[in-house]
């Protein structure tokens, strides 16, 4: 029993040996693998860091893989950040084109002679230059319907709808066109869709040219050459009928003198008429023959008191007034005043029947045109004004809507105007009556005899 119990003793001391042998066993193999650990951690980071040094000299890259990606790499980075800062500069100039693209394409659009109307399909001004303002008459034109802009039965509001509703083009149009003011014009008109790239209008382009002076031009060429045939054709003409004239008038007066009764006052009839047709002829004979000018300086600012005092003793009740500006020019004293008495006359006759009383307004201005200056006289009258139909023709030879009248007092007022370089326009005031414009250069040069055309001969 003693024995077995020392035996048991023993194993247990035993036992506790091996457990404590055990366990510092352990510990000095987990100290011994931190040790190692650290050890190859440190030598594997030093490598790097002394891979990321410039290599010794005659030693390659290559020959150190780590280094050689690490340096490849950062080579593609920095090319990566080359290319960023190429494009950036790209887009950065593309832009600034772009953007002077713009302004030159405004600069252009604003300054072309031309005008130029973008309407969106919806009927909406997008897009007006300063020359379509002017030409039509109507300021601040974008973002307003054209329809309102233009007037609902304007011949430029038709073709538009036409063009937004046909898809249509429209080249080389001449239309009418009243502004605002009543101004009626002539404007040269083109216009056409766009598209977008399913072959759908958009909207509609219009391209507008302002040929009121052009128009005005081709009819005072119109004029001359009616002129020239007229004076060519009629000229000798109106001569024999003038000695016709004092041949019947002749027997008619030794017929009144040796008859009594009615066989005398037929004789008087025929006094009368022949001496009315003789005027018409010696009307004819001052619109149809040559004129000479004279070359003087005219004072105007007297020709015009002239012609009104003559006018106010012959037309009672009709107020005449003067204002504005009024130059000397260079022409033919007789024949300018013979201009501004027609005239004159012819405004207080319209005017005279008003309930109110008459008024005729006679106003100058002096206007610089193409390098020289042009006295602009403008006569005006409170009276029923010109009818439409006539506008287009009362200046020409023989028409008249007066009982009494020749018709060629507006023709020859036309030529002599012509003849001293000048323009005769007429139109109606949208306040009420009628207003006669002349235009007159300040100085003219001078010139030998002018026909019945005003061509130098």
């Amino acid at each position: 029993m003693f024995l077995f119990g020392l035996l048991q003793a023993n194993a247990k001391t035993a036992a506790g040996s091996t457990w404590i042998l055990s366990s510092a066993l352990l510990m000095a193999v987990l100290l011994g693998g931190t040790y190692l650990l650290l050890l190859s951690l440190r030598r594997v980071f030093g490598r790097a860091a002394r891979d990321t040094e410039e290599p010794a000299p005659g030693k390659s890259l290559t020959d150190n893989p780590t280094a050689f990606m690490t340096a490849s790499m950062q080579a593609v980075i920095q090319k990566l950040r080359d290319q960023e800062k190429e494009l950036a500069a790209l887009h950065r100039r593309d832009r600034e084109l772009a953007q002077q693209t713009e302004k030159l394409s405004e600069a252009v659009t604003r300054n072309m002679p031309a005008g130029l109307l973008l309407v969106s399909s919806t009927g909406l001004i997008t897009s007006a230059n300063p020359a379509a303002e002017t030409a039509l008459g109507v300021h601040a034109l974008p973002y307003r319907r054209y329809t309102e802009a233009l007037g609902t039965q304007s011949p430029l509001a038709k073709l538009l709808a036409r063009c937004l509703a046909e898809a249509r083009t429209y080249r080389r149009e001449e239309i009418e066109y009243a502004t605002p003011d009543g101004e009626l014009r002539r404007l040269g008109v083109t216009i056409s869709p766009t598209m977008n790239n399913s072959g759908e209008a958009t909207g509609a382009l219009c391209l507008l040219s302002d040929l009121t002076e052009l128009a005005a031009l081709q009819r005072q060429v119109q004029v001359k050459e009616s002129l020239a045939a007229l004076g060519e054709l009629s000229a000798g003409i109106a001569h024999e009928f003038k000695n016709s004239l004092a041949t019947i008038s002749g027997y008619a007066q030794m017929i009144r003198s040796e008859t009594k009764g009615d066989v005398a006052e037929n004789a008087q009839r025929i006094l009368e008429q022949t001496r009315s047709l003789a005027h018409v002829v010696t009307e004819f004979l001052k619109f149809a023959r040559p004129l000479e000018l004279s070359h003087e300086e005219v004072a105007l600012d007297g020709l015009i008191e002239r012609a009104i005092e003559e006018v106010q003793e012959s037309v009672a009740g009709v107020e005449i007034s003067v204002t504005g500006e009024i130059e000397h020019i260079s022409g033919d004293e007789a024949l300018l005043r013979q201009v501004l008495l027609n005239l004159v006359r012819n405004a207080a006759e319209a005017a005279g029947n008003q309930p109110f009383g008459g008024r005729v307004t006679v106003s100058g201005t002096v206007e610089h045109a193409a390098g020289r200056a042009v006295q602009r006289i403008s006569i005006s009258d409170n009276g029923p004004g010109i009818p439409p139909a006539d506008l287009s023709r009362i200046f020409a030879p023989f028409y008249t809507t007066k009982t009494n009248g020749t018709g060629l007092g507006l023709a020859v007022v036309q030529k002599i105007v012509l003849q001293h370089g000048g323009s005769v326009e007429a139109r109606n005031r949208p306040e009420g009556g009628a207003e006669l414009i002349v235009w007159l250069p300040v100085s003219r040069e001078r010139s030998s005899t002018l026909d019945s055309v005003g061509v130098p001969t």
